[in-house]
């Protein structure tokens, strides 16, 4: 009896991985130039990108860090492609490896820090064609055992963006692995113009409007419940040092 309990405890599970559906995820590398070789590291990077990771899968594009603690460094961001694309990436037969650790990695700082982000299709918002220049990015640590709850605000928040602010392009994003430094969630803003950092901050008004009066306070309630601290970093695209002219297209012709 026993037996025949584990085996219906599996069939489930069986049944679960059997249609699991592959997503796009992007792995992000910070890294840190020496303060010396700054121009050797770009010169570097651009070329290792240019070389290996320009097109499909593993095309990559990197992004400097314009505010913060980790103002002055770059982001390598490789994707989106779905983890069984990573058996198949760049290794040391075509001579990647020897190539990054010769004139990437020589020019870098040993410190570094590696994230997997997957694209949350869903709650993102990539209505129109553009090209990558300036990000906001926000990023949120979520209480241990609050992410259903967590998930609920999130979809109000999305729910009022598209209805008020629907023309505006944003990516949302979730750490593939737990984390301790706060960075669990990313909602990535895709800006032109610097003044677009200037607008109004609307949400309230807007909130209130799409999900009633006096919801707000609620609102902020459930987010205060659910996550701990957030943090800002503004990112600026580089095209000189990516892979790609940086092209987004949008959802319908992804």
């Amino acid at each position: 009896m026993k037996k025949l309990f584990l085996v219906a405890l599996l069939i489930p599970l069986m049944i679960s991985a059997q249609e699991v559906q592959e997503y796009g995820m992007f792995t992000n590398l910070m890294l840190t130039a020496h303060p010396e070789k700054i121009s050797e590291f770009e010169a570097g990077l651009a070329a290792h990108n240019k070389k290996f990771h320009s097109e499909g899968p593993f095309q990559a594009n990197v992004f400097f860090v314009m505010s913060g603690k980790n103002f002055g460094k770059y982001i390598w961001s490789m994707g989106p492609n779905p983890w069984s694309a990573m058996d198949n990436a760049p290794q040391g037969e075509n001579g990647h490896n020897d190539d990054w650790n010769k004139n990437v990695a020589a020019n870098a700082l040993a410190e570094s820090d590696v994230t997997y982000w997957k694209l949350d299709t869903r709650r993102s918002n990539f209505t129109q064609d553009f090209t990558l220049k300036n990000l906001a990015v926000f990023m949120l640590d979520i209480k241990r055992f609050k992410g259903p709850e967590f998930s609920g605000v999130l979809d109000k928040v999305t729910e009022v963006f598209k209805a008020k602010d629907g023309n505006e392009q944003w990516g949302v994003y979730f750490n593939e692995l737990a984390n301790a430094d706060g960075r669990d969630m990313a909602w990535v803003n895709f800006y032109d113009k610097s003044s677009w950092m200037s607008r109004e901050d609307k949400f309230p008004q807007w909130y209130e409007e799409v999900h009633g009066e006096g919801s707000f306070k609620d609102f902020l309630s459930a987010f205060d419940d659910t996550t701990h601290q957030s943090i800002q970093e503004l990112w600026v695209f580089r095209p000189d040092l990516s892979g790609s002219d940086g092209s987004v297209e949008s959802a319908n012709r992804q």
